[in-house]
């Protein structure tokens, strides 16, 4: 396919200049960072239903500077499947992917497409998921979904969301794959040494990237790497990794931050009720438990 900038075609370039994607869009940072990361790989992307294929922009031009297949929401990592057995089968051709990724948003991940997830986490297929959990479904209005937070309001949830947020991590955790972590937009070279280790392993690997949406966060565009860096200061998105299902490592400790600072600069959280307190004792619960299961690998 011919490109939207064709002139763009450096190696560490993911997402091309020219693409539809709104500005502070975390998903889009996610991308040029994984695009970096990835420089000189040979890799296709899987991607459902999202922001994410809407980013592609219209056929028969792409935004994209790898091979992208567009599946349908619920099945990703079924489709991801097909490819590599694809690739497993035919010889090494300079067009043949090494790697398979899918690139989902966390409405095709933690709640559309978790059958298919699981599926593939419980086979071990030999692929990479990503999830940009901006935590709402961004590209149809701003809808709740599992990964959005309490007391945030979205479309269907006008008064603020009573259900806390699911946790994707301990889930594929659960299934004993290879290597499941978090990434942060705010720790770059974190978010490097991780996808560049996953390349060395075979099966399923699992990332979780902390993606803000100005538009359904009601934040502003510029704050997105400064937010998810307070999420990680502050507990609220602990930045830490899991082998085997059983071997956690951390990998930034909160520093004491106050997360109101994260709260307050969102305005899906204006006027709720938030029991800040609360917020803060369920966090430290959390970090513990984080702590002591790092603690048993010694």
């Amino acid at each position: 396919m011919n490109a939207v900038n064709p002139e763009y075609t450096s190696p560490d370039c993911l997402l091309r200049p020219g693409n539809t994607n709104c500005g502070g869009c975390g998903m889009s940072t996610a991308l040029t960072m994984l695009g970096r990361a990835l420089a000189n790989e040979h890799y296709s992307l899987v991607i459902p239903a999202c922001c994410g294929i809407v980013a592609a922009g219209a056929f028969p031009t792409t935004s994209y500077n790898v091979p992208v297949l567009a599946s349908t929401f619920a099945s990703s990592p079924a489709f991801a499947t097909g490819v590599a057995a694809v690739n497993e089968l035919n010889p090494r051709s300079d067009h043949q992917a090494d790697h398979v990724i899918c690139w989902a948003g966390d409405g095709g991940t933690y709640d559309i497409g978790m059958a298919t997830l699981s599926a593939a986490a419980e086979r071990n297929e030999d692929i990479i998921y990503i999830c940009y959990d901006n935590e709402i479904y961004g590209n149809t209005g701003g809808q709740r979904s599992s990964a959005t937070p309490a007391a945030a309001r979205t479309t269907t949830t006008p008064g603020g969301k009573g259900e806390t947020k699911k946790e994707i991590i301990e889930i594929l955790a659960a299934h004993h794959v290879p290597y499941a972590a978090t990434l942060s937009i705010a720790h770059p070279d974190d978010f490097r040494r991780k996808i560049r280790q996953s390349l060395e392993i075979r099966g399923f690997r699992f990332f979780l990237i902390h993606a803000p949406c100005p538009t359904g966060w009601k934040t502003e565009p510029a704050d997105s790497v400064e937010l998810v860096s307070l999420a990680v200061r502050s507990g609220v998105f602990p930045l830490y990794e899991v082998i085997d299902g059983l071997d956690y490592r951390i990998n930034a400790d909160p520093d004491g931050t106050d997360p109101a600072a994260y709260y307050a600069r969102q305005k899906r959280f204006t006027g709720q009720e938030i029991d800040l307190e609360r917020v803060k004792t369920s966090l430290k619960r959390k970090n513990r438990r984080l702590r002591e299961l790092a603690s048993l690998r010694h």
